[in-house]
């Protein structure tokens, strides 16, 4: 990512999450300048035809910070990645956004081999992230009242699909449990799927 690639990365954002996903949690375009600054590899486009059909943001932090499996916004520093520690053991990814026409042609799996080859280059011990779960308010529309730590692993055994946390196990990454409270997310029940990759 470059800084004239920001304003396309950011109005891609509101084609890519609309409503009921909080347009508060897009990033701003001062949050991405400064990721460009503090982290310049560790942050992705995709580019077809000359526009960008996808981004992809990456910070590093800390063992201590990841092995405390805290909220969003505590273990990355929120949108400006204050804590972002280039001495640090673990890529964490902040975001993926991928144009909804160019979904399911690869490029989210491009996405993670950028990221695993990145966790290689800097000889980090692993990529961690927490996800998304933005089918689990639908499931329980449909099947009734259950937790989204037992919808997570109804997803992971491969008796439910969800549309973010399906494709990100077929990526390698192994699910680690729910953080409850990781972002504001109603789709998701404000939770996120704790997933690592190790190298």
């Amino acid at each position: 990512m470059q800084p004239a690639d920001v304003q396309q990365v950011v109005s891609l954002q509101v084609l890519a999450f609309p409503p009921p996903f909080s347009e508060d949690l897009h990033w701003d375009p001062e949050h991405l300048h400064h990721h460009v600054e503090t982290f310049a590899e560790g942050q992705f486009v995709a580019v077809c035809d000359g526009s960008i059909v996808g981004s992809c943001s990456n910070t590093i932090i800390s063992e201590d910070r990841w092995l405390a499996h805290l909220n969003w916004a505590q273990t990355v520093g929120g949108p400006f990645i204050r804590f972002h520690d280039l001495g640090g053991t673990t890529l964490y990814g902040l975001d993926i956004t991928v144009h909804p026409a160019y979904r399911r042609q690869g490029v989210g799996g491009a996405f993670y081999q950028a990221r695993y080859e990145l966790v290689r280059k800097r000889n980090l011990v692993r990529y961690g992230t927490g996800c998304r779960l933005p089918d689990y308010k639908t499931f329980v529309e449909a099947h009734g009242d259950i937790s989204v730590s037992d919808y997570a692993c109804l997803v992971v055994d491969g008796k439910a699909v969800d549309r973010t946390l399906t494709p990100l196990l077929r990526y390698g990454l192994t699910y680690k449990g729910i953080v409850e409270n990781y972002m504001e997310d109603q789709e998701s029940g404000n939770a996120g799927a704790l997933l690592e990759w190790l190298r």
